[in-house]
């Protein structure tokens, strides 16, 4: 901070420049809060006043109307957030699991065609997502008869390229003379893998955790394309629910997407540590 504070030798340059930062960054903070806080001051707001498209920044009362609306709704309310819950915790412990053990082979083990096909892994992330769509839906609904189950809303996302990719690429900065003096002392693969290399990618595991469960609990047009009927539905797709031909129950449904945030504040802010740590990792050396 010291060199770079001396390339401006007037105290006013230095006003200036940290005066338009400090403006920039407070803009970008009140941009990316905004959504956040309108959401939860809609919340508050009362279904019938709601119904008449009346927005206001600041509320003119509190009320909790919107969220016993919301869960008298309908009898699948609680089903809604159950179902996301379980197909967000499958999805994250399989792609933790499944990323670590892949990412690990990729980096640290030695087998033929091991370049090859970490190439076409990553030739793969390529295709855009939307393409492979049609395929999949055809594959789980018509083949496999997977339709409005857990395993159609959990098997298509069960470990990601990118996941393996980002292990990988962590595991790689790991120094090779610790397996290999782990090697030297007798030590088989599952235990380096189980004692050594899991304790050092607490960080990137984390990571990991984080941003699978915010996707998998965000997202909305697969488990709208498996399920046909309300009580496998998870929160995302419950929420269209609340929208009619001629009119929407907006507070309610900001009830709803209030409460469907909760789980991922809770799980951010305890992995926040670990996620901090891993953003910064490579940024320093030494």
């Amino acid at each position: 901070m010291a060199l770079f504070n001396n390339n401006f030798r007037s105290g006013w340059a230095l006003f200036v420049r940290n005066g338009l930062i400090i403006t920039f960054l407070v803009l970008f903070a009140l941009a990316t809060i905004f959504p956040i806080y309108f959401m939860i001051i809609s919340s508050f707001g009362d279904p019938v006043e709601a119904g008449a498209m009346s927005y206001s920044i600041f509320p003119s009362k509190i009320s909790f109307e919107s969220y016993k609306f919301f869960f008298n709704f309908n009898a699948n309310s609680y089903n809604w957030l159950l179902n996301s819950l379980i197909v967000a915790a499958c999805i994250t412990v399989s792609n933790v699991l499944f990323a670590t053990l892949a990412g690990y082979a990729f980096a640290k083990m030695n087998f033929k065609g091991k370049n090859v096909l970490f190439a076409i892994l990553l030739g793969s992330m390529m295709i855009p997502g939307q393409v492979t769509q049609v395929p999949l839906y055809i594959l789980i609904v018509n083949v496999f008869d997977l339709q409005n189950t857990y395993e159609a809303l959990i098997m298509p996302s069960i470990v990601t390229v990118y996941n393996i990719f980002l292990v990988k690429q962590f595991m790689s900065s790991i120094p090779k003379e610790i397996i290999e003096a782990a090697k030297i002392e007798g030590c088989s693969q599952p235990k380096i893998f189980y004692y050594i290399i899991l304790p050092l990618s607490k960080t990137v595991m984390a990571v990991l955790a984080i941003l699978t469960f915010m996707a998998a609990w965000n997202d909305f047009f697969w488990p709208f394309l498996v399920t046909n009927t309300m009580d496998m539905q998870t929160i995302q797709v419950g929420l269209k629910n609340f929208r009619f031909a001629n009119t929407t129950y907006f507070a309610p449904m900001m009830a709803g997407a209030t409460i469907s945030a909760v789980p991922m504040f809770i799980l951010f802010f305890s992995l926040q540590k670990y996620f901090l740590e891993g953003v910064t990792v490579g940024a320093v050396k030494g």
